[in-house]
């Protein structure tokens, strides 16, 4: 992405050496790049195999068909696509050896990473929006948050993705052809970009949840203040969304722990560009990429009925039969 990233040449990538003023894959693999690669490529396939796991138990168990599943699946879409598509690029392709190149495959990397990475923000802001309506609309909630309207969301969510990574590859084309002639125009086009993408979703996400935390509290008050038929009925719905909404707020958190370095990192670096160490530029943008990891365990550790349909799948009993109509617990 322009403008160019100033990093730190005197630390050694291991799978990279310099050779005068650029990093070149090194002829020689040192033991730690054979072991970082195996590493990454041991993150990729957890990846691939534990959103694998929620896509087929949201597509075969009709229990889970439910629009915040579909939400779910959508988001676990990307990330299976960030282990098959991301990982294996940014193994080849390491922001060590784009920050000194410019190949054609460092830009599909970087427009593919930005595409999902969006996709993913634009996601779980759209989830928040489907539990604000859970929680606080329950009433309500069945005729707004339909499956039309949640196709409508996943549909914008990634249109709205490829448009900002066509703008950021728009931005830098740019900047390779006029240099520092149009510099303050990519440098805007950047920033909007971060804006649309990153921050103010995660804005709308934060203020929703605090609205949710705000009513849900209200809500548990007037449960305690009703007939005792009412008050477990209510309460067990009201626990149900309390726990849902708990878990796909884990999950913003996550993703806001390991995508906000970086994030502030490039922003930072927009505004005033600084001397970094290239091992932080990796580290940061692997501990980004690593996020994708991480929602299907969030699922299997809080949501019961996931659990079970992925101990059916892993043991193979979906293919023994038609059991897409269990009743998971």
């Amino acid at each position: 992405m322009a403008p160019e990233v100033v990093v730190n040449r005197t630390v050694i990538h291991p799978c990279y050496e310099l050779d005068h003023l650029y990093y070149v894959p090194s002829k020689s693999h040192s033991l730690q790049c054979v072991l970082l690669n195996i590493f990454l490529c041991l993150l990729s396939i957890i990846i691939i195999c534990g959103n694998l796991l929620i896509i087929i138990s949201v597509v075969y168990f009709k229990q889970l068909h439910t629009p915040t599943n579909y939400l779910i699946l959508s988001l676990a879409v990307a990330d299976l696509l960030v282990g098959v598509l991301v990982f294996p690029l940014s193994i080849e392709f390491t922001v060590t050896y784009c920050a000194y190149q410019e190949e054609l495959l460092c830009k599909v990397r970087s427009s593919v990473d930005v595409t999902l990475s969006t996709a993913s923000i634009l996601h779980l802001c759209c989830i928040s929006i489907d539990r604000y309506h859970a929680v606080c609309k329950p009433l309500t909630y069945r005729t707004t948050i339909t499956v039309h309207v949640v196709v409508f969301m996943i549909l914008v969510s990634w249109s709205l993705s490829v448009l900002v990574a066509i703008g950021f590859l728009v931005a830098e084309l740019n900047y390779a052809k006029c240099g520092r002639k149009c510099y303050i125009d990519v440098l805007i086009a950047n920033i909007v970009g971060l804006i649309c993408s990153f921050y103010l979703p995660v804005i709308i996400m934060i203020c929703i949840y605090v609205k949710i935390f705000l009513v849900a509290q209200k809500q548990a008050r007037s449960i305690q203040n009703t007939s005792y038929h009412s008050r477990t009925t209510g309460a067990a719905v009201s626990k149900m969304e309390r726990k849902a909404t708990k878990t796909l707020t884990i999950v913003m958190g996550v993703f806001l722990i390991c995508w906000s370095p970086f994030f502030l990192y490039f922003f930072v670096q927009l505004l005033n560009q600084v001397l970094v160490p290239i091992a932080v530029v990796e580290t940061l943008n692997w501990l980004a990429l690593s996020n994708s990891m991480l929602n299907p365990f969030i699922y299997a550790f809080f949501y019961s009925w996931f659990q079970s349909a992925f101990k059916m799948i892993i043991l193979g009993k979906v293919f023994q039969g038609n059991l897409s109509g269990t009743r998971l617990h």
